[in-house]
């Protein structure tokens, strides 16, 4: 009677294994994550009809003569972009827009830096209560800021008039919110004071990276604070800083509840900027010109893209920059 012959295992296998049968196809796959994909489904849902869908309609009703109510959806082409090309008053907006960010970027980034340098340092008391009153303005509701900045800076009892008239600052109370030579400036302070909290979260965050061990040399070798925050701080946050201000600059383009609450975009459009203009066009006109502001819309959004792409350019700078340091 003759036994039944094995043929050997390969080298590291062992009985009951089974080989690996080469890539599975995209259906079994899929059915394997179903409940992922299913949890994921109501999200999908929200996004696609709440901000996929709103671009892709603005695009084609960019293209329409067209109120947002009526049935008549008159087809123009490219009429409303040469519209918005001859429109002084969007011009104007989109000027106080990018002036907006230009001031107010470089003052939070280093307002927030110093206060990130102070509340850093392990010695200071009461450190965790200061980093908590610089962060509380950001988790208040923007809309309530701007109402109640109305009543601050109001000519006629604010309390920042009473100081001023008071310490003999002034000689009578000024018009800070209703004086188109002040206003947009005025905004610009309650922004940064509104949202300081947020970069300096970034400045924190980049300031954990730097080991104390760098300071406490620098400190043996007789280096005093400003040494330190000079040849040792500022370089090794240099990566950080180009992220934290793209960053930034993209926050600040988004100011229209703060804009309309405060000002609503006067006097005499020198606080407009292009998303409080855009809402005009759209809603809050006599006759609204849906298509119109979606031309608008599309204009801002293209270059609130290209900065979004320096943004990207200038993350992939500090990769590099870190990876080499």
């Amino acid at each position: 009677m003759s036994t039944p012959t094995t043929s050997p295992l390969p080298a590291g296998a062992s009985r009951g294994t089974r080989r690996p049968a080469g890539p599975r196809p995209l259906a079994g796959r899929l059915w394997d994550d179903r409940w992922i994909y299913l949890f994921l489904l109501p999200t999908a849902i929200l996004y696609t009809l709440y901000t996929l869908w709103p671009i892709a309609a603005s695009y084609w009703y960019s293209l329409l003569d067209w109120n947002g109510f009526s049935r008549d959806r008159a087809f123009v082409g490219l009429a409303n972009y040469r519209a918005a090309l001859d429109d002084p008053l969007f011009w104007q907006a989109f000027r106080q827009t990018f002036l907006f960010m230009v001031v107010t970027v470089p003052i939070r980034v280093a307002l927030a830096l110093a206060a990130a340098v102070a509340l850093n340092n392990p010695r200071l008391p009461f450190a965790t209560l200061f980093r908590t009153a610089l962060f509380l303005p950001v988790v208040t509701t923007t809309a309530i800021v701007g109402v109640v900045m109305g009543f601050i800076f109001d000519p006629v009892g604010g309390p920042v008039n009473l100081l001023l008239l008071r310490a003999g600052l002034v000689e009578r109370a000024v018009n800070f919110l209703g004086d188109s030579d002040s206003a947009l400036w005025t905004v610009m302070g309650v922004h940064v004071w509104k949202w300081l909290g947020v970069t300096l979260v970034y400045w924190l965050a980049a300031l954990q990276t730097v080991s104390e061990d760098v300071y406490e040399a620098a400190r043996v070798d007789g280096a005093n604070g400003w040494r330190v925050f000079r040849d040792i701080t500022l370089p090794l946050l240099k990566p950080f800083t180009v992220i934290i201000v793209l960053l930034t600059a993209v926050d600040t383009l988004q100011v229209f509840d703060l804009v309309l609450t405060m000002t609503n975009g006067g006097p005499f459009f020198s606080t407009e900027v292009v998303e409080t203009y855009i809402y005009r066009q759209a809603f809050a006109a006599t006759i609204p010109r849906l298509g119109y502001a979606s031309a608008l819309a599309v204009i801002f959004g293209l270059a609130t893209l290209l900065l979004a792409l320096g943004q990207a350019g200038g993350l992939r700078w500090a990769r590099r920059a870190r990876e080499a340091g």
